[in-house]
């Protein structure tokens, strides 16, 4: 019994009503994320080897992994900035030509 509630704790999906909706980032690592794309704009990429150098520099104490959570969190919502963007100017484009 111990064993099948450590696994329930620790899962990476979330299950509402049967159905798995994907990994949860916790409120610390959102607002510590935010915050630095906040302080530092300009700063952070789409790449996460270069987000986990500048989250390492920019935060001191933190534990690898929080570092690593954080630094995806950052590249991840840069990602879907900057695709959000390039459909917007592809639209644009689009609209101009007609």
């Amino acid at each position: 019994m111990c064993c099948s509630y450590a696994f329930k704790r620790w899962r990476k999906t979330v299950n509402i009503g049967g159905i798995n909706i994907g990994k949860v980032k916790t409120e610390q690592i959102k607002h510590l994320g935010k915050d630095l794309m906040t302080r530092f704009p300009g700063k952070f990429t789409t790449s996460f080897d270069e987000n986990k150098r500048l989250v390492d520099g920019f935060t001191r104490g933190t534990t690898t992994r929080v570092r690593n959570k954080v630094a995806g969190y950052i590249t991840r919502t840069n990602a879907l900035a900057q695709a959000g963007s390039d459909d917007d100017s592809d639209l644009d484009e689009s609209e101009m030509a007609e």
